[in-house]
């Protein structure tokens, strides 16, 4: 027989009393919005930036299809990440900032949805996706390419309440937000 015993103290919802990894059970948690914001970019040389700019790569619109990818990838999340829920996602946008002056692109990310379980893993999934995607269409001309930077900008929905991230390179802060419930 299963054991059904609650999940012990410990912040990490994905483990059991025992240890044992598990799908947190979200069935008593109420349908709210949700939204997070996920960023990332990729770095390169110049000559592969103006290629992007240009639209003349070899595979096609590398931004276009990089957000096609973006947005695929986020509704294909909980079958990537082994305990993510499926979610029914009412959103998700993916964007990009072309930064010449360090030769790179900024993807961010918004998924949204109106549910019992936050969209973090999708607004980042989406992110990771379109990175590597752009990656996979220019690495004929540089393999050198680097991705980083990948993180949750904000969040909003559930009980846990608001969260923004401070600038990069700093630490997080949880924001209340007055007059919003976020059973």
């Amino acid at each position: 027989m299963p054991d059904t015993t609650p999940a012990s103290s410990s912040p990490l919802t994905h483990f059991d009393a025992q240890g044992q990894a598990h799908m947190v059970d979200v069935s008593a948690k109420a349908s709210t919005h949700r939204v997070a914001v996920a960023e990332g970019h990729i770095t390169m040389e110049p000559a592969t930036l103006a290629l992007i700019q240009s639209g003349n790569a070899k595979k096609g619109d590398v931004l276009g299809i990089a957000r096609i990818a973006g947005i695929q990838g986020a509704k294909r999340t909980s079958d990537l990440i082994p305990l993510c829920h499926p979610i029914a996602l009412t959103r998700v946008a993916v964007e990009f900032e072309v930064n010449a002056s360090n030769h790179s692109v900024l993807c961010r990310a918004t998924a949204e949805c109106t549910g019992q379980t936050g969209v973090e893993m999708e607004a980042l999934t989406a992110c990771s996706v379109a990175l590597l995607t752009i990656y996979d269409m220019c690495k004929a001309v540089d393999r050198g390419m680097t991705v980083s930077g990948l993180r949750v900008l904000e969040k909003r929905g559930g009980k846990s309440g608001h969260f923004v991230a401070e600038p990069s390179g700093q630490r997080h802060q949880d924001v209340n937000d007055v007059g919003v419930s976020d059973a």
